[in-house]
């Protein structure tokens, strides 16, 4: 059997980008068992590593319970016994990884110290003695790059050996006197009880007062007051919280360590990354930068270089090839006539109305890919965190709105880093406002086919997300449910560098990949029964297919439903129908829209007949239906996760209540009152407009009567 290795590091210490060194396609993807947290495994074969199985562990700063990622590491640590440990620390920060690696020493699993990103402190002339650094912790250490790939056969070689040998680690550093005997005599009540390469760590968690550890040792009275007696005498000893001088005593070992084997040149001098982030984290800057880059992205993605390709697919591919080629095949080999349409009609009309915008996808996860890689994106949940602070979230919430921006269920997942309940529970109510891939389509067709490729839809739907983020921010936390201020965020802000290529196109890949995978699967059944849907009807009193789609049972529900979004502008029941299947999969707005408008119908000069699309819109019903679309009820897999999330199906219910009738408000606002200001006069929907408005408007400005102590800044990690 191969030895078990893994993997452990702080957030961006460079963690996965090993990984996907090591195992590459061999890696797969579940949940960790009991929690939604990703787990990732893969098999080390090749000729430069010795076989190996790999695990990667959530990225965490230490092994203490706070968060659901630090328990489900140390859970794996000390349940599943793996053979060996990496330790990746980011060289550039090694005082603060060197605090995770002391707790990770104290569980006796044999470890190699993998000391990541030292071309960076290379070039910027700092020096780390590897070898002193190794006779201090008591474990191999070598220097590696998982951006240039060096080193790291050395390091994963080491670790197998070290799994082959089943050597224990020893933990070379000791605590003050007063404390190494409070552990020791906590050890010797422990006994037996637990086994003896763990013993010192649980004995530290035990002196730390960790609940989890107390619970899982389940000790009788007489020994938790034995205990409770040897922590107390520590504290009046030492005068503190049994915590705070653990934490006090590894910073003390940590600061003795790095004045024996570092040796700085920067002498408090800037680095480049500290020198652009005087501009780009600046008080009065960041927030124009971001907006002017987050611009960018969306107008070249959506208004140039992807609509150049989007173009060519749908006009070309998807209008003069495909339609006319599958048409002429299924002629030929005498396809029934209705088969011809569910193909034509359906399949082709849907999926590929929804394919077409694959290409602008792409695009657009490149360009986030890069600022992801080069260490931007941390400086945006840094920038966000200074605004959403102001309206009670906390930078934590921005990150999954930033991972939302892929997928909203991975986004809604990643809400499970924020401990406080009530500040999840608000970032899972908002983060689906923000674009995923499944409403990119439904952005570049309204920008296309209703407002001509104008320049400013895209980067308009990107921010009026963001706003509604910023605005339901403020509400909610005035409610009593709400109420409370918001936890610190504590954060890294790793080195800038050049983005490696492999890494960003895997990004991109696996993102687009995902969207391409649904439109195999969801979207071409929801296409199918759309096309069902839209074709048959009841004709003299039996059921029949139907040459015009406004006979059809599709056209009847519309039609039942259609009113409710007349005061949004388009009360008509294609809209409506497609705003309804976009709670399968929001790309189905587009192929649903596809199938009723005849995307699949070519006109003599093979443009596909959108023109039938836009004449159905006013520009301003056109923005209140992209509004609606963005901003209501995510798809039932978004759903899901949300009921999973909160654990709850009122809470599911409040969610899904509270972003239906919040885009309903915001789309009906955006139309009826932009037709008041063009003069077509006052009406039912002006005057509900208005008191929308209103009511918005005072929850947005009433005074907090719950509000509490003024809430702790962003601490950074530098």
């Amino acid at each position: 059997m191969p030895a078990r290795i893994a993997l452990a590091g702080n957030p961006n210490s460079g963690k996965t980008t090993l990984f996907n060194t090591l195992t590459g396609s061999s890696q797969y993807v579940g949940n960790w068992p009991g929690v939604t947290i990703e787990k990732k495994e893969g098999k080390l074969r090749s000729d430069t590593y010795r076989d190996a199985a790999i695990v990667d562990l959530p990225g965490i700063y230490s092994l203490s319970p706070y968060t659901l990622e630090e328990v489900v590491a140390r859970d794996y640590l000390i349940d599943e016994k793996p053979d060996a440990i990496i330790n990746i620390v980011d060289g550039s920060n090694l005082e603060r990884n060197l605090y995770l690696t002391t707790q990770l020493a104290e569980l006796g699993i044999p470890m190699v110290v993998a000391v990541n990103m030292m071309d960076i402190v290379e070039k910027s002339g700092d020096r780390i003695n590897l070898d002193k650094l190794s006779e201090r912790l008591g474990c191999p250490v070598t220097g590696i790059s998982a951006l240039r790939k060096t080193g790291i056969a050395d390091a994963v070689n080491k670790a197998v050996e070290l799994a082959e040998r089943k050597t224990p680690m020893v933990p070379r550093h000791r605590f003050s006197d007063e404390v190494e005997q409070a552990i020791a005599s906590i050890e010797e009540l422990l006994g037996d009880k637990v086994e003896e390469r763990h013993r010192r760590w649980t004995a530290i968690k035990i002196f730390e007062r960790d609940i989890k550890v107390m619970e899982r040792m389940d000790p009788d009275d007489n020994l938790r007051e034995r205990i409770e007696d040897i922590i107390k005498s520590c504290e009046t000893a030492m005068d503190d919280d049994p915590e705070s001088i653990i934490t006090n005593e590894r910073y003390l070992y940590i600061a003795s360590i790095i004045k024996d084997c570092c040796r700085k040149k920067s002498n408090g001098k800037m680095t480049t990354s500290d020198k652009i982030d005087r501009v780009v984290t600046n008080r009065w800057l960041a927030l124009p930068i971001f907006a002017l880059v987050m611009f960018a992205v969306y107008y070249v993605s959506v208004t140039t270089v992807g609509t150049w390709v989007t173009d060519w697919t749908n006009d070309v591919l998807f209008g003069e090839i495909i339609p006319p080629a599958m048409e002429s095949f299924l002629s030929s080999i005498g396809t029934a006539s209705w088969l011809q349409s569910l193909i034509l009609d359906g399949i082709v009309a849907g999926v590929g109305a929804v394919l077409g915008f694959v290409p602008q996808m792409l695009v657009l996860f490149l360009f986030l890919a890069l600022l992801e890689d080069c260490g931007y994106m941390a400086r945006v949940a840094f920038i966000m965190d200074r605004i959403f602070r102001k309206f009670g979230l906390s930078g934590k919430s921005f990150i999954p709105m930033l991972i939302g921006s892929g997928c909203g269920v991975p986004g809604i997942m990643a809400s499970r880093t924020i401990e406080n309940d009530r500040d999840r529970r608000m970032t899972i109510m908002v983060t689906t406002f923000i674009p995923c891939s499944a409403k990119m389509p439904v952005i570049a067709l309204i920008a296309g086919a209703l407002f001509g490729g104008a320049w400013w839809v895209a980067p308009s739907a990107y921010f009026a997300g963001v706003a509604a983020i910023i605005s339901s921010g403020i509400i909610l936390k005035k409610t009593r449910i709400f109420a409370g201020d918001p936890a610190p965020f504590v954060m890294e802000l790793p080195p800038y560098h050049r983005p490696v290529a492999g890494n960003v196109f895997r990004s991109m890949w696996e993102r687009s990949w995902s969207f391409i995978k649904k439109a195999g699967t969801v979207i071409l059944l929801s296409t199918i029964v759309v096309w069902l849907m839209s074709g048959f009807g009841i004709v003299d009193g039996r059921l029949a297919m139907v040459e015009d789609a406004n006979d059809s049972f599709l056209s009847r529900i519309g039609g039942a439903i259609a009113p409710i979004f007349a005061p949004l502008g388009w009360g008509f029941w294609q809209a409506a129908v497609a705003s309804i299947t976009g709670l399968v999969a929001k790309e189905n707005v587009v192929g649903t829209l596809g199938i009723l408008f005849g995307f699949a119908e070519v006109a003599e000069d093979g443009v596909e007949i959108w023109g039938l699309l836009a004449s159905s819109f006013t520009a301003l019903s056109a923005y209140s239906f992209l509004l609606f679309n963005l901003l209501c009820a995510p798809c039932f897999a978004a759903i899901g996760a949300i009921r999973r999330e909160m654990n709850s199906a009122k809470w599911t219910w409040i969610a899904i209540g509270y972003q239906t009738l919040f885009a309903y408000g915001v789309a009906m606002c955006i139309y009826q009152l932009g037709m008041l200001f063009a003069g077509n006069g006052f009406g039912i929907g002006t005057a509900a407009a208005i008191l929308a408005l209103a009511l918005f408007l005072y929850l947005l400005i009433r005074p907090d009567k719950a509000k509490g102590t003024k809430p702790r800044g962003t601490v950074p990690v530098v």
